[in-house]
């Protein structure tokens, strides 16, 4: 009840928030002792909480907010696009300019020879929809057994019960009884986690690709259908992959005839130094999911875009069956369109793949230069999105006894200093907006190593001057 949060008055927003509402990824029960923080406003790379202090909001929201929160542009596309056609959808042979407009504009941009996009409004709804699409065309082929999916572990993949299903972290499984049945698990890109004693980078990477193909032959290749990855896993750690490690998997796909669908939802637009991950990393998709920073999250929307090895069988099948019977009501809405046209605009003419390559360059350098501290275990990033593992014991790759208990300690620490981070078990996340300076980047530099040295100090540890 909202008198369990002790410094609360009973009308407060905090008070009501506790009283009324259910929060995602939250503990409900710490919730009501501790209340939430109230964001009210933003500018720039800050928000400002309804107090009125100022925190640099180095997740970018959750991963997403590429423009910073006041960018005039955006809101001034969505209200003019809501004065001419607030609402429309795209079912039975309809559409509108600002979703056929981002359609081409997402089937140009694409690597990979992309033919078609389909809209949807979140990350895990595009998600769903691939899978549901990669299923249809294995029926439309006529291959009904070629079915089942292959993810990684630590991959994030949605929440949705078909996403969550490709979702590799326990959190999103336990007491949802999920998994669904075929889904296949492979081993996480995680070289500095997972590697053997004295194995290279390279030597890892083949492990990989070889453990992927024996799970293919086991299963059976023609019972296969896709494989999903990250270019980047984000919310499993921003775990970066090791050299040669998507050639090596590419390899493997292309010899058993198995789609290829990078889930761009975080990498998208820019994250990486490049405009996608898929450029970064040579990745050669046969689908792309993308969402999150196509908005700048001003306003929800995602897309599927896919080649016409993936499309040709679909709209076959559709014309068979007389439909093809999927879609959301606002799928495409052409207020979201239209914003995410902008986006993309804006992120063109201001070279931000390049700003972000820039200054995602001065961030990890700068958390790299804390590597002699005695918390960091790993620095791990690339482009503008980075991580710190922290460990207790460097040569054990060990923490606390609990897992997540010391990411949440620096996590707290980082936030009491102005910063919002994001605590992911052990790894504290950075992935600020694109339009983030080199005086914003140096500011998180300074507040994240007053961070380190205040739980360290807790803890007892000697902090290196």
């Amino acid at each position: 009840m909202a008198d369990q949060i002790p410094t609360a008055e009973p009308n407060s927003p905090e008070a009501r928030d506790v009283r009324y509402h259910l929060h995602g990824y939250t503990n409900a029960r710490l919730n009501e002792q501790i209340g939430p923080m109230i964001i009210d406003r933003g500018e720039g790379v800050y928000v400002y909480d309804n107090e009125g202090r100022p925190y640099i909001e180095a997740m970018a929201g959750l991963w997403s907010v590429a423009l910073g929160f006041s960018e005039e542009r955006l809101v001034e596309a969505a209200a003019t696009q809501m004065r001419r056609l607030p609402f429309y959808h795209s079912f039975t042979h309809k559409s509108h300019g600002p979703m056929i407009d981002l359609a081409e504009k997402l089937v140009t941009m694409c690597p990979g020879n992309m033919s078609k996009a389909f809209f949807t409004n979140s990350g895990s709804e595009a998600n769903d929809t691939a899978m549901k699409m990669v299923w249809y065309r294995s029926n439309a082929l006529g291959k009904p057994e070629k079915k089942k999916l292959i993810a990684r572990q630590r991959a994030y993949h949605g929440v949705t019960i078909a996403a969550a299903s490709l979702t590799g972290l326990p959190a999103n499984h336990l007491s949802f009884d999920l998994p669904l049945s075929g889904i296949l698990r492979t081993g996480s890109p995680h070289y500095w986690r997972d590697m053997l004693p004295g194995e290279t980078e390279e030597q890892f990477a083949s492990r990989r690709a070889a453990e992927l193909e024996e799970l293919i032959l086991a299963e059976g290749p023609d019972t296969i259908a896709a494989f999903w990855g990250e270019p980047v896993l984000g919310a499993g750690g921003v775990v970066v992959p090791p050299a040669t490690y998507w050639e090596k998997i590419q390899a493997v796909l292309a010899k058993y005839d198995i789609l290829l669908v990078a889930d761009e939802v975080i990498c998208g637009f820019g994250r990486t130094g490049k405009m996608f991950g898929c450029e970064t990393y040579g990745i050669k998709p046969d689908i792309m999911l993308l969402s999150k920073q196509i908005s700048s999250s001003y306003l929800p929307i995602s897309a599927v875009v896919a080649n016409e090895r993936v499309v040709g069988p679909i709209m076959d099948e559709s014309a068979r069956i007389g439909t093809f019977g999927h879609g959301f009501t606002a799928g495409g809405h052409p207020v979201a369109a239209a914003v995410a046209l902008e986006t993309i605009r804006i992120i063109e003419e201001r070279d931000l793949v390049a700003n972000a390559a820039e200054q995602g360059e001065r961030l990890r350098n700068g958390l790299a230069a804390m590597a002699d501290h005695p918390l960091v275990g790993e620095v791990r990033g690339v482009g503008l999105v980075a991580a710190v593992e922290l460990v207790i014991d460097k040569q054990a790759k060990t923490a606390l006894e609990k897992p997540g208990l010391l990411g949440a300690a620096v996590n707290k620490a980082l936030q009491d200093q102005g910063v919002i981070g994001r605590a992911m078990l052990d790894a504290v996340a950075f992935c600020p907006p694109l339009i983030i300076t080199a005086a914003e980047v140096d500011a998180i530099l300074t507040k994240f190593r007053a961070a380190l040295d205040t739980v360290a100090s807790e803890l007892g540890l000697a902090v290196p001057a």
